[in-house]
Parts: C-alpha cells; structure tokens; sequence
C-alpha cells in the first residue's frame, strides 16, 4: 500500500545517529495498521501506533522529537529470558511488606517465591486478526490520535527496543528485558504489540485466560511488570476474556 507523508526519526543526541523510526506527519489511517502488518514478513518492518504524551508540543514527545536512545546504548531481547527478568522483578518489587496480613491477602495464594511463569493458552482467535482488530480500536479512541510508526524488528515485541523507546525507563532500566517479557506474552497468550505512547503500551490477546483460577498465574506477571503494586485479585478479574492489555509507567 502506499505509505501516508512521513519523515524518518533518528535519536536525539549530540552525535548523529542512523534512523530507528519512519513516522507519519499526521494520524495514521484507516486500515494502514493492519496493511503495513500484513506485509511484515516480506518487508521486515514492524507497524506501531505512536501516541505523543499529550497535546500541542507535547504531542510531539518522544516520537517526533526523538526522545529515543541510540543502539549502542542497549542490549538486545535475546540477551535476557523472560523467566530470569520476571523472577528478579518479583524479588524487588517492593514485597517487603509481606509480613503485612493485608499484603498476604492481596497477593494470595502466592508469596515472596516467584511462583514461576503462568503456562501457555490456546489460541482463541487468529492473532492478526485480533491485533488488526485493536489497532482499529486504538486508532479511533487514542488522544492526541496515534500517528503510523514503522520499525525495523521481526517482531512487535523486538521493535520496542529497536526504536529505543524509554517510556518505562523509571521502571526498568534496560527495554529488552521488557522486551523478553512480551516476546514471552506473544508466544505463550498470542499476544502482538499495536501501540506505545510516551509511557505506555497497548497490546492484543488471542489466549487470554477463560477463568479467574488461569488468570491469576498472567496476573502475578502482570503486577511485577509495573512499577506500582497492583493487587494480584484485582488484575486477575480484569485478565478473563480480556482481548487486550495496556500498561502504563509513571
């Protein structure tokens, strides 16, 4: 398909660096996501909807101002297993409460042991069409309206530390262990990246959990992928059918 207006993106910095983006100069159209996904296995470029952190100048953070760390500065996804990065996440996530009654409740029936990672689901629905489907829901629904980014990585989970994005960076201090998690999700609940904002992420579910008893394994996850304690019950409930998962970091 032909490609809207739009200008490569290269990290903002002292020295010139290679582009890690091309970013539409204005929304992303109708259907273009899903088009431009269609075609990654022959063009290599991975589709993302990129939201700015709000309006007027700000919208054009970090996207189009390049608020993005060059690649000499990051290690890649395949240098971290998400099992090794979610258990060390669980070890210092903030459990020194556990001795609180409160705590323990919330985070039953788990404790401050990584309980390990939550097993595959099947498949419920085609992953693409479930991903084509959210990208349509985000391109109408996200405010300031997302623009058409483009990234070259074999996959969505792989173009978040491609592009050098930095929105978790208060949280985790290198985006491939981030990175290693989602590729985890996509394999193990057909999950695809769709969208990122300045600290957010937005991803569609093709084997989300049918059952609260499912859910809660994704859960324990899920609050230790954040950098605020999340109650272990409450996101468990919000995972059940769930099509869709967003993030945010503050």
């Amino acid at each position: 398909m032909p490609l809207q207006a739009g200008d490569l993106v290269r990290p903002d910095g002292g020295e010139l660096h290679e582009p890690v983006l091309w970013l539409s100069r204005g929304p992303a159209e109708p259907g273009a996501w899903a088009a431009l996904r269609a075609e990654h296995a022959r063009t290599g470029l991975w589709p993302l909807l990129l939201h700015g952190l709000g309006e007027g100048e700000d919208e054009r953070r970090p996207w189009v101002a390049g608020e993005l760390s060059p690649p000499a500065e990051r290690s890649t996804p395949g240098d971290h297993s998400a099992e090794a990065v979610l258990s060390t996440w669980w070890e210092w996530h903030g459990w020194e409460d556990w001795g609180d009654p409160d705590v323990l409740q919330s985070m039953a029936p788990y404790d401050r042991r990584w309980p390990g990672l939550a097993p595959a689901l099947p498949l419920r629905d085609d992953p693409d069409r479930v991903a084509d489907a959210r990208a349509e829901e985000l391109r109408r629904t996200l405010r300031p309206a997302p623009r058409l980014g483009l990234v070259a990585a074999e996959r969505g989970a792989e173009a978040l530390t491609a592009v050098g994005w930095g929105g978790p960076m208060q949280f985790v201090d290198d985006i491939a262990e981030l990175s290693a998690v989602v590729r985890s999700w996509e394999e193990r609940f057909g999950a695809r990246v769709v969208g990122v904002g300045f600290a957010h992420l937005h991803l569609s579910v093709a084997a989300p959990p049918r059952t609260f008893e499912e859910a809660l394994p994704i859960a324990a996850e899920h609050v230790v992928s954040h950098d605020e304690n999340t109650d272990l019950h409450l996101c468990a409930r919000s995972l059940v059918d769930a099509r869709s998962w967003s993030f945010w970091w503050d």
